[in-house]
């Protein structure tokens, strides 16, 4: 799972008699990857790049016409049906009638959408006329006056016709935008005499229509119109639908099926060829390269000459290869212990090797990028770590479930890859939360599993883990800093480890030790130093206390002694002079392995954050009592009289449910009527809600953040390339 599958680099060697049959059989078994012929044996061998097999330029003009016919009648998946055969006479005369009565309705519908936009255009330019008031015959067909319609200020208008010595009498009519200027020009002036006079001035001339009668009835024949125009676009469309229920399911075949054979007939343009001979080159799962040779055999026999190039271990130095030439008498490549002649030095594609409820987490991966074949895949560590970083951080029965229920109604509702991967990391980060909700004793915020379950149950004191928000388990949210420090601690060296094992499986052991190896020194020489008495007392006490043996969470260590601890700043000084001898520009990050681990305590941080939130809803919707020992109660079943808190004088208590009260935080919106019962449903509802969303965009991301940024940093590269085997994964059409 930490490496990728294992791919072999195959050659395909035949004559040409025999390329379709050896293209199917490829074809159906879906396990080559191709590579595409560079062209590299064409001056030496007479190799060219393959020519598509006879058809291919039909079945790639027909592939047009179903997916434009797809497009025009709105297809989609969810139009399939059962399996079914296309055979080639579907794809002639038929194909040729859905096309010609498709595109003739297509353009039936566009010519009525675009009579329809003149009108509806027709309509909008007609309402200034409907605010000027005048019959529409009263604005044009006059011999001796000049009329303007236009939007425009009236006072600048009259001004403009009064100044100007070519118009001789005028008449303006107004709407309440709409202007409509009537003018009798002076003598000898010209026909533009009122457009002239207005220019300079604020007028939108509007173009007066060649109608007559009231601009309401003009309106009304128009509206007339577009209602004939949309009854007879809505018959169009509904004969288009007609169409994609009746033709659906065969185009959606019929695109399948010449998918494929464009395919098949386009796959010699990744071939190298002679005039006689073939050969095609690519890669396969090396556990697959039995199945590939027999079949290719049991099809061909003896016609075709199958052999394993290259089988690529993870590392770049411990390939072993098959040896292959080129032939001087036939031009075509025949295994021998001679040199090696390949297509193109190309990488092995990669298959990530990750199977059940690990896989779904190969999206975080590939949200980087996809790992190169000889790095380590991340995707166990992250799907053993993100969700637990995670479910830390919220750390609620019932947010754990909520999560849960989300991420199964991704995987289940959808087909999508990419959502059905979400769902599943989503189902595994909602469990985390559940489990660390059922250790920290909270549902939704309130401690109802410890009271009912660890101290009702199992009579504890209190439940395994608690997150240190009251002032009774402060020392918890110390605690927690302590653990993200040594987790930060082991998940960097994890990284440290994995980048080692490459660098010297890739360039050797001497320049792993330099490379990587300093840097594991540096790391864990600085925090032994850290975690001894080697500084005295300028570490903070929790350091040493939370795994101590009467410590919170009590595993026996205590801290390294004086003598270990500079030891350890040895070791980072020894990793510091091996970082110096290979890369001296890197000592500039001295201070990473600080740095870096200190980033982790984030993960304390937010769980105390997001406790904090969910205890403010919580707080302003049932108030919350304060006990003698500094436990947070929240007022459930009631809340105590706060005004017999306040008047409590010293040594004095109040008992309350069991609990000696001692002061009032909130008396809780519950508690104050019936308004009050109201307002608390909506903060309780809402706040839970933001509260579950903030879950993902903080905890979420800062768990993303720690697995890219500090565990992908030390080791991972990526650039690998997806494994596209040659082939076709059916889903409307079958063969039998």
């Amino acid at each position: 799972m930490l490496r990728p599958e294992q791919m072999s680099k195959v050659s395909v060697t035949g004559s040409k008699g025999i390329m379709s049959e050896v293209i199917e059989t490829v074809h159906d078994l879906r396990l080559l990857h191709v590579t595409e012929y560079d062209g590299s044996w064409q001056e030496e061998f007479g190799f060219d790049t393959g020519s598509p097999i006879e058809g291919a330029e039909d079945a790639s003009d027909k592939l047009v016409t179903v997916r434009s016919l797809k497009s025009i009648l709105g297809v989609t998946e969810a139009d399939a049906g059962r399996q079914r055969i296309v055979p080639d006479d579907a794809l002639g005369e038929p194909l040729e009638q859905i096309r010609e009565r498709v595109n003739e309705l297509d353009d039936r519908r566009s010519e009525l959408e675009g009579k329809l936009r003149e009108v509806d255009e027709e309509i909008g330019a007609m309402k200034p006329f409907v605010d000027l008031g005048l019959d529409l015959d009263l604005l044009s067909g006059y011999d001796s006056l000049q009329v303007a319609v236009g939007q425009g200020k009236a006072e600048e208008v009259e001004r403009a016709l009064v100044d100007a010595d070519s118009i001789g009498a005028f008449e303006i009519f107004s709407g309440d935008r709409t202007l409509a200027v009537f003018g009798r020009p002076a003598e000898g002036a010209s026909e533009m005499a009122i457009t002239d006079a207005l220019v300079g001035v604020e007028f939108a001339t509007l173009e007066i229509p060649d109608a007559s009668g009231s601009p309401e009835d003009y309106i009304r024949d128009l509206k007339q119109q577009k209602r004939e125009i949309e009854s007879k676009l809505e018959t169009v469309e509904s004969e288009l639908r007609d169409i994609a229920v009746e033709e659906g399911e065969f185009l959606l075949a019929a695109e399948e099926r010449l998918a494929i054979d464009v395919q098949k007939t386009e796959a010699p343009l990744s071939f190298a060829t002679t005039e006689n001979a073939f050969v095609a080159e690519g890669w396969i799962p090396t556990e697959h390269y039995n199945e590939f040779a027999k079949s290719l055999k049991d099809t061909v026999g003896e016609h075709v000459e199958v052999e394993e190039l290259e089988r690529a271990e993870f590392s770049h130095d411990g390939n072993d290869h098959a040896r292959e030439h080129v032939s001087e008498s036939t031009g075509t490549p025949a295994a021998t212990d001679g040199g090696t002649v390949t297509m193109a030095d190309d990488e092995p594609p990669v298959v990530q090797n990750n199977n059940g409820v690990v896989r779904p987490f190969e999206l975080l991966v590939q949200a980087v990028n996809r790992p190169n074949y000889y790095e380590f895949d991340p995707t166990l560590i992250l799907f053993l770590t993100f969700p637990a970083f995670f479910g830390f951080m919220i750390g609620d029965f019932g947010y754990g479930l909520i999560y849960t229920a989300i991420g199964f109604f991704l995987y289940s509702n959808f087909d999508s890859d990419a959502f059905k991967s979400m769902g599943g990391m989503t189902i595994v980060a909602g469990i985390f939360t559940t489990i660390f909700g059922i250790l920290y004793g909270e549902i939704f915020g309130f401690h109802l599993i410890t009271e009912y379950f660890w101290e009702g149950m199992l009579q504890m004191s209190h439940p395994p883990i608690e997150k240190g928000l009251s002032p009774a388990t402060s020392e918890w949210a110390l605690a927690w800093l302590t653990v993200s420090v040594a987790v930060g601690i082991l998940h960097l060296n994890i990284g440290y480890i994995f980048d080692f094992v490459e660098k010297s499986q890739l360039h050797g052991v001497k320049e792993a030790i330099l490379e990587t190896g300093s840097w594991i020194l540096m790391l864990n020489g600085l925090w032994i130093w850290v975690f001894s008495d080697a500084l005295g007392g300028v570490p903070p006490e929790f350091l040493f206390t939370t795994f101590a043996s009467g410590g919170l969470i009590p595993i026996g260590f205590s801290g390294f002694s004086y003598t270990v601890g500079w030891g350890g700043i040895g070791l980072y000084l020894f990793g510091a002079l091996l970082l110096v001898l290979a890369e001296p520009a890197e000592l500039a990050e001295f201070a990473a392995p600080l740095s870096n681990v200190l980033s982790y305590t984030r993960l304390g941080a937010v769980l105390i954050a997001k406790a904090s939130m969910a205890f403010a809803v919580n707080l302003l919707v049932f108030g919350v009592y304060v006990d003698d020992h500094g436990g947070w109660h929240f007022g459930l079943g009631g809340m105590p009289d706060a005004a017999a808190v306040a008047a409590l004088g010293p040594g004095e208590t109040l008992t309350y449910h069991g609990y000696e009260v001692t002061n009032v935080l909130f008396g809780g919106m519950f508690h104050s009527g019936a308004a009050g019962v109201l307002g608390g449903l909506l903060v309780l509802v809402v706040g839970h809600i933001v509260v579950l969303a903030l879950g993902v965009t903080s905890a979420g991301l800062q768990a993303v953040r720690l697995e890219y940024v500090e565990f992908f940093g030390k080791f991972f590269e990526g650039g690998g390339r997806e494994y596209e085997p040659f082939g076709y994964d059916r889903q409307f059409t079958t063969e039998d």
